[in-house]
């Protein structure tokens, strides 16, 4: 298991500002699996230690959209009965599970974080949720975000703000803001959120847990409210690699679609996949004029990813800074275009921060979005180029620590800056790309968690997944 989960961190534990962990801090899905099958525990007595979890620490973490602890222990019941009879759905079978309140779970709201969706009820499961039923997942509930995922944040909701686990006066960073926290504060085995420029991976990132945005498309988005559709990913918060890998199999498998990841999961037990004596193909990505941000926060990356493989060589990326300006005019385009109408019939109904973003992201013009799609495309092919020397790019998730909750500017290093873009800066690039993502943990700075970025290829997530494990492994 990761050896900086805030959770089991002593000191986190004693901080008076932090969260009191749940059952499920430091437990991974393998051992869950491990004692539910030995029959030292049940899946009704997991589904109470959530649903306990969730209201000891819920009302300060606001973690939670809406809980629905009956279908829980109904579901749990069922799954335990299934395993008494022989049939074994797989690891996640009878774990708790939340789901982002962006994700239809059938007979449970899906509001977005917003009052335009009060009182939406979904009609019917999402298939990422029919999926994890069909493995046998409990879904104890939906947890918070960002309203309408339109935030890094993860403080702007109908539900007030999520809270980071590790330090209550932090915010947990969106949009999967409540996902990460609740893995994060030990209420559930893990979560599901999405990702559109970051949104799995920084909250992921600021909590201190593991967090995996797969690639474009590897797991449907049917029956997930879109913010951008070009970009949107559905992406998973767990305590480990393997966790995460093992969720994602459940998700992604599709009648002749190769988009599962078989044998990356099996990857983090025998990391030997030449990573670890050929460190010239992991590479540390660096730019000409890299977006501001703390320099201890990439220091301690570094520094844990060259204690884990060696030294790493710099990897320049010349095109960074036109890959995020191409995502902040795709994702404005087509965020808009799904607004529009909500904008002009009831704008008093919108968060006003969210509201004033949605109304200058109107002004992209056509002209603009058409140029942003091709740009796209010229960077899809020039970052093939990188990968013909590297098999995992590196880099920090974010550039600084989770900021106060409401703090919309930083300054980490004498420079002030916009807290939105500093989270956004290094995730971004990777959602134009549709590239997979790992945010693993990886330190401390002033005692709050920084983490590390990994992105590869689509069909090298086993090679990324082994050095993840690696580094996460370090004592």
């Amino acid at each position: 298991m990761t050896s900086f989960c805030p959770t089991t961190d002593a000191a986190a534990a004693a901080d008076p500002d932090a969260a009191a962990p749940g059952f499920f801090a430091g437990r991974t899905i393998g051992e869950l699996a491990t004692e539910l099958r030995a029959g030292r525990t049940t899946s009704v007595e997991l589904t109470r230690h959530a649903l306990e979890a969730i209201a000891g620490s819920g009302p300060r973490v606001n973690a939670f959209a809406h809980v629905d602890a009956g279908g829980a222990l109904a579901a749990a019941r069922q799954a335990d009965r299934e395993l008494g009879e022989g049939l074994d759905r797989g690891p996640l079978h009878g774990l708790p599970a939340g789901i982002k309140d962006m994700i239809d779970v059938a007979g449970l709201p899906t509001t977005a974080g917003s009052a335009h969706l009060a009182g939406r009820v979904a009609r019917t499961d999402a298939a990422c949720v029919r999926r994890l039923r069909r493995a046998g997942a409990v879904i104890v509930g939906k947890t918070t975000t960002h309203e309408f995922a339109y935030g890094p944040t993860g403080d702007r909701s109908v539900h007030g703000p999520t809270r980071n686990p590790r330090d209550l006066t932090r915010m947990a960073g969106g949009s999967s803001a409540g996902s990460a926290a609740a893995v994060a504060a030990g209420m559930v085995a893990f979560a599901l959120g999405t990702d559109t420029g970051g949104s799995v991976r920084i909250p992921s990132a600021l909590c201190g847990v593991v967090g995996f945005k797969p690639a474009y498309d590897a797991i449907p988005t049917h029956g997930v409210l879109p913010l951008s559709r070009t970009l949107d990913h559905v992406g998973v918060h767990a305590p480990t690699v393997r966790d995460c890998l093992t969720v994602h199999d459940a998700l992604a498998e599709r009648e002749g679609r190769g988009h599962r990841l078989d044998g990356a999961a099996d990857a983090c037990l025998t990391p030997d996949t030449g990573l670890a004596q050929d460190t010239d193909r992991v590479g540390w990505l660096t730019e000409e004029t890299p977006p501001p941000g703390d320099p201890r926060v990439a220091a301690t990356v570094r520094r844990a990813l060259e204690t884990a493989v060696g030294a790493v060589p710099d990897v320049a990326w010349r095109r960074a800074r036109a890959c995020r300006e191409a995502y902040s005019a795709i994702q404005g385009a087509e965020a808009s275009a799904l607004h529009a109408r909500r904008m002009e019939q009831a704008p008093g109904l919108y968060d006003e921060e969210v509201l004033r973003r949605l109304q200058a992201a109107s002004a992209v013009s056509p002209e603009r979005y058409a140029a942003a799609l091709d740009t796209r495309a010229a960077l899809i092919r020039a970052v093939g180029e990188l990968f013909g020397r590297h098999d995992v790019l590196a880099l920090p998730t974010v550039p600084i620590t989770a900021p106060p909750l409401g703090a919309r500017e930083v300054a980490p290093d004498g420079r002030v800056i916009p807290v939105r873009d500093a989270l956004l800066s290094l995730t971004s690039p990777w959602n134009v790309l549709g590239l997979p993502a790992f945010s693993l943990p990886a330190g401390t700075v002033d005692g709050l968690p920084v983490a590390l970025q990994l992105v590869c290829r689509p069909g090298d997530e086993a090679k990324a997944a082994a050095l993840a494990h690696r580094l996460t492994r370090l004592p």
